[in-house]
C-alpha cells in the first residue's frame, strides 16, 4: 500500500468520525448548549469531502496538477474560519463550567475578549505586508490558530485545576470539548515545530497527526454516545474562596444604580468632644433652673 492511499483512507476515517460526531452531537440537541462547537462541527463535515476530492484527485492527476493549489488555499480558507470559531467553542466551554458563577463568568468573558484583542494587535503587528498575492492568507491563519490554540490550552489547563472547585465531573460534554482540543492544539504545536518547511501531505509526521485526530474524534464520539452526568445544585460553604471571588466579580464593572456619598463634615471623634463641651452648659442651665 502507498503511503497516499494510507493518507487518503485516513483521510476517509476521519470525515467518518467527524461525521459521526455531528450527527450525534445534533441528535442531542447539544448544538443548543454549544452553538458556536455546531457551527464548528458542520464547518468540518461540509468542508472534509472537498479535501478528499483534491486529495484522490491529486493521485488521478485529475485537475492537471492544479489540485494541490486547490487543497491548499481551501485549506487555508477553511483554517482561517474555524479559528474564529473556535475562539467563541473556547468562550461557551468557559460559560458551561461555569455556570454557576455568574459574577466569574462575566468577568471572564471580558478578559477573553481583551485577550482576543491584544492577541490580534500583536499578531498583526508582526505580520508583513511587503507582499499582497493570496498566499497572505496563510500568515494570518497561522497566527489567528496560534492564539486560539493558547487559548484553549490555558482553558484546559483552567479546567483541571479548578475541576474540584467549580465541581465539574469529568464526563461533562464541556470538559470533554475542552480536552480534544487542547490535546489538538499540543498536536499542532509539536508536529509544526517538528514538520518546518516540509509541505509533504504524506509524511510520517502527517500520519502521527492524523492518528492523534482520529482519537480525539473517537473520544468525543464516547461523549456523545454516553449519558452525560447531571449537573446537581451547588453547596458551598459561606467562607468559600470561590464564592467570595464570585462576589467581587460580581460587583467589578457593574453599572447598576449609583448612590452620591456626601463626605462627613469631621472626625468622629470631633463630634463627640462638642457633645461632652456642651454637656456642663446643659448641666448648669438646669441646676439655675433647681434655684
Amino acid at each position: 500500500m502507498s503511503s497516499q492511499t494510507a493518507m487518503s483512507l485516513l483521510m476517509v476515517a476521519e470525515f467518518v468520525l467527524w461525521a459521526a460526531f455531528g450527527f450525534l452531537f445534533w441528535t442531542r440537541n447539544l448544538h443548543r448548549r454549544f452553538p458556536a462547537m455546531g457551527i464548528y462541527l458542520a464547518l468540518r463535515v461540509v468542508s472534509m469531502p472537498v479535501f478528499l476530492l483534491f486529495f484522490y484527485g491529486q493521485t488521478r492527476h485529475w485537475f492537471n496538477g492544479s489540485s494541490f493549489s486547490l487543497y491548499y488555499y481551501a485549506y487555508w480558507m477553511v483554517y482561517l474560519a474555524s479559528s474564529v470559531t473556535l475562539f467563541f467553542v473556547c468562550i461557551e466551554v468557559f460559560h458551561s463550567a461555569l455556570s454557576a458563577f455568574s459574577g466569574l463568568q462575566r468577568l471572564g468573558t471580558m478578559a477573553f475578549r481583551w485577550i482576543a484583542l491584544v492577541s490580534a494587535i500583536i499578531g498583526f503587528s508582526t505580520l508583513s505586508f511587503s507582499h499582497r498575492e493570496i498566499s497572505i492568507i496563510t500568515d494570518i491563519a497561522n497566527r489567528l490558530m496560534r492564539s486560539v490554540s493558547i487559548l484553549e490550552l490555558c482553558l484546559l489547563a483552567f479546567l483541571c485545576l479548578s475541576m474540584n472547585a467549580l465541581r465539574l465531573s469529568v464526563r461533562d460534554m464541556a470538559f470533554g470539548i475542552s480536552l480534544g482540543f487542547g490535546v489538538m492544539s499540543a498536536n499542532d504545536f509539536i508536529v509544526g515545530a517538528l514538520l518546518a518547511r516540509n509541505t509533504s501531505l504524506t509524511g510520517p509526521l502527517q500520519f502521527v497527526y492524523e492518528s492523534v485526530i482520529l482519537v480525539l474524534l473517537g473520544m468525543w464520539i464516547t461523549y456523545a454516545t454516553l449519558p452525560e452526568p447531571a449537573r446537581q445544585p451547588l453547596v458551598m460553604p459561606v467562607n468559600s474562596t470561590i464564592l467570595r471571588w464570585n462576589e467581587i466579580a460580581s460587583v467589578l464593572g457593574y453599572t447598576g444604580t449609583q448612590v452620591a456619598v456626601q463626605p462627613a463634615g469631621g472626625f468622629v471623634l470631633t463630634d463627640v468632644e462638642r457633645v461632652a463641651e456642651r454637656m456642663p452648659i446643659r448641666n448648669l442651665k438646669y441646676r439655675e433652673e433647681e434655684v
